[in-house]
């Protein structure tokens, strides 16, 4: 055709780098759009699934019980142990895995914020309590600090003497000497009362069952007395403390140093309560580092560990406090608990 006019065609050439193309974006666009919609509904996708969250939340709870791991083995290494003449006074043998007796002492040594330091004189044990322990099982013995025993060295007296007289050697010594029935003592803790609120208020408190109303003159630093109210309460490191301490308690005046003993181990059992609630998760790095600086003993970060572990796996565990024979009719106003009743408690402490 002579009027078609004249026109010359070129052929594009790609841009070094790429650059932009209209229908080669489509195309591609068009693909992978195709890839998705041909995807199985099981086939991971490029996005966040269930199970990559899964996955991720898994990864931060073993970082988060290592965390806990390492701040408590680190925390039970740096401590101050026991003395070298209790350590030579425990028995060998025994593990926290097989069977251990560990001795637990408290003291009314005169520190910490809830302790009034212008009271002077000698410590004496403030609690006595062995616990039998093994994989999956704790059994507890509390000893009132007014029985009286016989104090290797010394003349028969109440028994918490023995910490003032020889501090925890011969506080060992007269244990197992006491108790008899082939009973030995294999590991040690004394609670340290300055840090042992700390630990408390570390694992959000502690609920106990108050079995009677408390109203308590001044002791320690409660200085306007200690009230507490019948039934299950909730209480912080320092009230814990003072309930564990409580001598004297006018609304209950038939109350004796074995009603006392029941309630330390109700905060024992409070603590193994607390640790295994999962509100507790959140707080393990912090309950790690406190746990072992509320406690002096001859086992360090692994012994310690097992023991914790023992006490959240184990339940309630049996609670059991020396029954004895008459209230106040020893010398100096003591107790007395008979052989029989000492070897019946030992027999269902080791042997369940």
């Amino acid at each position: 055709m002579a009027d078609r006019p004249e026109y010359k065609v070129y052929r594009s050439r790609r841009k070094p780098l790429g650059g932009f193309s209209p229908s080669g974006d489509l195309d591609n666009l068009r693909r992978r759009l195709g890839r998705r919609r041909d995807r199985d509904p099981g086939e991971p996708g490029e996005g966040l699934t269930l199970g990559r969250f899964l996955k991720w939340v898994a990864v931060a709870i073993v970082a988060w019980l290592l965390l806990s791991l390492v701040l408590f083995l680190v925390s039970a290494q740096v401590e101050q142990g026991v003395s070298g003449n209790a350590k030579q006074a425990l028995s060998g043998g025994g593990s926290l895995f097989t069977g251990s007796n560990i001795l637990v002492l408290g003291s009314d040594q005169r520190g910490g914020d809830s302790i009034d330091k212008s009271q002077q004189g000698a410590a004496r044990a403030d609690s006595i309590m062995v616990v039998h322990t093994a994989f999956g099982s704790v059994r507890k013995l509390s000893i009132p600090r007014d029985a009286f025993a016989d104090i290797p060295g010394h003349n028969a007296q109440k028994i918490n003497a023995a910490y003032a007289l020889g501090g925890p050697s011969l506080m060992i010594q007269t244990v197992e000497h006491y108790l008899g029935n082939g009973l030995k003592i294999n590991h040690i803790i004394e609670v340290d009362f300055k840090d042992f609120p700390k630990l408390i208020d570390s694992l959000g408190g502690v609920t106990v069952n108050n079995k009677t109303k408390i109203c308590a003159p001044p002791f320690d630093n409660f200085w306007k007395g200690f009230k507490l109210a019948k039934g299950k309460q909730h209480l912080d490191g320092t009230t814990a403390l003072g309930y564990s301490r409580v001598r004297k308690n006018p609304c209950a005046p038939a109350e004796n140093d074995l009603d006392r003993a029941a309630r330390q181990q109700e905060v024992l059992n409070g603590i193994r309560h607390q640790l295994t609630s999962p509100t507790t998760f959140f707080r393990l790095p912090l309950v790690s580092w406190r746990a072992p600086k509320a406690l002096r003993s001859d086992m360090h970060g692994p012994g310690l560990l097992a023991l914790f572990t023992d006490l959240a796996t184990s339940g309630a565990g049996d609670t059991m406090v020396l029954d004895p024979s008459c209230l106040s009719c020893g010398p100096g106003s003591s107790l007395e608990v008979s052989e029989g009743a000492r070897r019946e408690a030992v027999q269902k402490l080791l042997k369940g």
